[in-house]
């Protein structure tokens, strides 16, 4: 370290002093100069230096060679599967695109499905409930029917309640008008009082199948007396016998009867079916006149059915006793009741339903 700092001292002091012979340098020839020591290790390292620095970049520069071939390979295998990814992407996006397409087609399918289901819906329901009036005014017309025809009140009532409930079902307010009125009138259907027409008519049938049961009078004969057998010996018992059979045989001839009745009338065998068909034509006059309502007719022809059983048949025979007794309850019942008047319902029905068809058109 002294040795190179000592040949530096002597440069510069050489340095120093050829300041005063420089013209004197000048003049002379110059000589070739060395390069010094120093420099020429200065030289070398710096070579070192530069190989190593090259052999360090070469080697960063293959490193990155493989780091740039090896991302570039993997660039190059994302690439080719993002290629394949994009590709599969694009055949999806048209697969869902033609599935979208094939949706959409099915949805105005749909719709005009739906549309047109709809329209079937509300001409169904149209017809149904142009289906359900007419069948709740064909109620009210059996109802108004009954009433008129035969008076069955019950009858009558039962067709309005099925009308109502008809109407309930429909369960629409532009009906409520309508169900107020069928309401009224079956209120006045439940205070009306009550006739049993039908049972009133089959007991008159009963009675006029009854009539050829009923003795009359003229054929009620007095019960036979019979001959209480004597204790007398065989032979003069056999004489007694034939005697009193004799004498039982003469008595039978001629026979007093006495009726208890001064004005008791005698039929012709003819006279006597004229009669019991008469007394049926009475009873069946009778029904004819409860099934229209006609109560004076109705008690007329009871009436004369009790005064024939009282003329001409045996008032004390039990047919008679029956017959009379079913009589006398029937001319003492009310048959001839004022009836409700239910034709303000069926005229809302028919007014409401040429309201409805007038609508429409």
């Amino acid at each position: 370290m002294n040795e190179e700092d000592q040949p530096i001292t002597n440069s510069t002091t050489s340095t120093a002093t050829s300041t005063s012979t420089e013209t004197s340098a000048a003049e002379k020839p110059q000589e070739p100069r060395r390069l010094p020591l120093r420099a020429v290790g200065l030289v070398v390292i710096l070579a070192v230096v530069v190989v190593w620095q090259w052999y360090d970049t070469r080697s960063q520069i293959e490193g990155l060679q493989q780091e740039l071939g090896r991302r570039l390979a993997e660039a190059s295998a994302s690439g080719k599967e993002s290629r394949n990814l994009a590709s599969e992407a694009r055949e999806a996006g048209r697969q869902a695109e033609g599935k979208l397409l094939l949706l959409e087609a099915k949805l105005a399918e749909s719709q005009s499905q739906q549309m047109a289901l709809e329209a079937l819906y509300q001409e169904v329901a149209r017809n149904r409930d142009e289906v359900t009036l007419e069948e709740v005014e064909q109620l009210l017309l059996i109802a108004s029917q009954q009433l008129q025809l035969s008076g069955n009140v019950k009858s009558a009532l039962i067709a309005m309640q099925e009308a109502d409930s008809r109407l309930q079902r429909i369960d629409r307010p532009q009906l409520s008008p309508l169900r107020k009125a069928i309401l009224k009138d079956i209120d006045l259907l439940k205070s009306a009082r009550y006739v049993d027409t039908v049972g009133i008519s089959l007991r008159l049938d009963n009675l006029a199948a009854s009539a050829e049961t009923l003795p009359l009078a003229m054929e009620i004969r007095p019960p036979k007396v019979l001959p209480v057998p004597g204790t007398a010996p065989l032979e003069q018992d056999l004489w007694l016998n034939f005697a009193r059979d004799i004498w039982g045989d003469m008595k039978q001839l001629v026979r007093i009867q006495n009726m208890n009745r001064p004005d008791l009338p005698l039929l012709a065998p003819s006279q006597s079916y004229f009669l019991r068909e008469n007394l049926k034509l009475r009873l069946l006059s009778a029904r004819h006149a409860l099934l229209v309502r006609d109560p004076v007719s109705f008690k007329a022809d009871i009436k004369a059915c009790l005064e024939w059983i009282n003329r001409y048949y045996d008032r004390r025979s039990k047919a008679a006793i029956t017959m009379t007794e079913a009589l006398r309850q029937l001319h003492d019942s009310e048959v001839g009741i004022e009836l409700p008047d239910i034709s303000a319902s069926l005229d809302a029905v028919r007014n409401y339903r040429l309201a409805r068809e007038r609508g429409s058109r």
